[in-house]
């Protein structure tokens, strides 16, 4: 048994301390969406972002809340940011930063977009941006820009037109096997 201290416990993170040394971001599961337009420019949001205290250009992208699919979570992150809905496609799932925290992050693939606006989150101010990707990538590379994880994953997928991955609903055992894999909505349930 691993001996874990709970240090911090809030809305969207935990902090623990295992064996008195490993601190370890216990972070609710979070979504983005890649949408192109016609001329093959990525949606982007701008906003601030208090915890690097900057303006950061990203796609649109939230939290999983409880109870809700990680698709589900898409489409209404979307409407909030963009005041679009779409069809979705999950492309892919990684975890932001697995050397400290445990979010998962859901990337989908956005189409046949229509109006369909929900309310912005009440600390929400944002700028809806249409960008080429490789105009992203390139001010995110000489520090014009600044940007997350999920929106450098969701350029470079744009600019490769990578398809999905059949087996997203699959895991990977750690012998390298295959067991079948669920998709979990929200924090609860996570340690």
């Amino acid at each position: 048994m691993t001996d874990t201290k709970t240090i911090y416990s809030g809305r969207i993170v935990s902090l623990e301390v295992q064996e008195g040394k490993w601190e370890i971001v216990r972070h609710a599961p979070a979504v983005s969406v890649l949408l192109l337009n016609e001329a093959g420019e990525l949606l982007c949001v701008r906003q601030f972002r208090r915890a690097v205290n900057t303006h950061t250009v990203e796609v649109p992208a939230g939290l999983i809340e409880e109870g809700e699919t990680p698709e589900a979570a898409a489409r209404r992150e979307l409407q909030e940011e963009a005041g679009l809905d779409a069809d979705m496609t999950l492309l892919t799932r990684f975890y932001s930063s697995p050397g400290f925290s445990d979010e998962e992050l859901y990337v989908f693939r956005a189409e046949n977009p229509h109006e369909s606006r929900l309310p912005m989150d009440d600390d929400e101010d944002i700028e809806v941006l249409w960008l080429r990707p490789e105009v992203l990538l390139r001010g995110l590379r000489d520090g014009s820009l600044k940007g997350s994880a999920a929106t450098v994953t969701a350029a470079l997928l744009a600019l490769t037109g990578a398809p999905p991955d059949p087996n997203m609903g699959r895991k990977v055992d750690q012998q390298g096997g295959d067991q079948q894999g669920e998709q979990t909505g929200g924090p609860q349930g996570r340690h």
